[in-house]
C-alpha cells in the first residue's frame, strides 16, 4: 500500500471515528460519510462503488446512505441516460445551515428559560442560574453571527467554483 494510499485510509477513519463519537452517527454511516468528503470532489460515489469499498451488504450501505440523506449531511445526482446514482457530501453552506437550525431552536429554548426564570427567580442559586442563562445566550448570539459570516462565505466560494 502506498504512503498516499494509508494516508487517505487513516484520514477516512479520523472523520469516521469524529461523526461516531460527536455525531452519534453509526459506524458505517460515519466511514461512507468520511469516505465521500475524502474520495468524491469530483464525481461522487455511486451505490456499488460504496458497497465495494465499505465491504459492507446493499442492505446496510443502503440504510447508512438513507440515514446520511435524511439528516441532510449528502446528497446524489443524476446523469441523462445514466440510472446510477452518484454520491456527495453537501456542500459546506447546507452542512453549516443544519447547525443554524439548531442554533435557532436554543434560541427559542434559552428565551422560554429567560422569561420562566425571569418570573420564578426567588433564591441565589435561581440568580446565578439566571445570570449563566443570560450568558449562555449572549454565547449561543455570537456563533450566530460567526456561522452567519461562514455561512455566506461559504456560499461565495461554492458559487464562483461553478462557474
Amino acid at each position: 500500500m502506498s504512503d498516499i494510499q494509508k494516508e487517505k485510509e487513516e484520514l477516512i477513519e479520523m472523520f469516521g471515528i469524529h461523526f461516531e463519537t460527536l455525531h452519534n452517527f453509526p459506524p458505517l454511516a460515519s466511514r461512507i460519510l468520511g469516505t465521500l468528503i475524502v474520495d468524491s470532489c469530483r464525481t461522487g460515489l455511486t451505490f456499488e462503488d460504496l458497497v465495494e469499498r465499505m465491504s459492507a451488504s446493499k442492505s446496510s450501505v443502503s440504510t447508512s446512505l438513507n440515514l446520511l440523506l435524511k439528516i441532510g449531511k449528502i446528497n446524489y445526482y443524476t446523469l441523462p441516460g445514466d440510472r446510477k446514482k452518484y454520491y456527495k457530501p453537501c456542500p459546506f453552506s447546507e452542512r453549516l445551515a443544519n447547525y443554524m437550525k439548531m442554533i435557532h431552536f436554543e434560541k427559542a429554548i434559552i428565551d422560554k428559560m429567560l422569561s420562566y426564570r425571569e418570573k420564578t427567580v426567588s433564591c441565589q442559586e435561581e440568580r446565578c442560574n439566571l445570570e449563566n442563562v443570560k450568558e449562555y445566550k449572549n454565547h449561543v448570539l455570537e456563533i450566530e453571527g460567526l456561522l452567519l459570516k461562514t455561512i455566506e462565505r461559504f456560499k461565495e466560494i461554492e458559487n464562483k467554483n461553478k462557474s
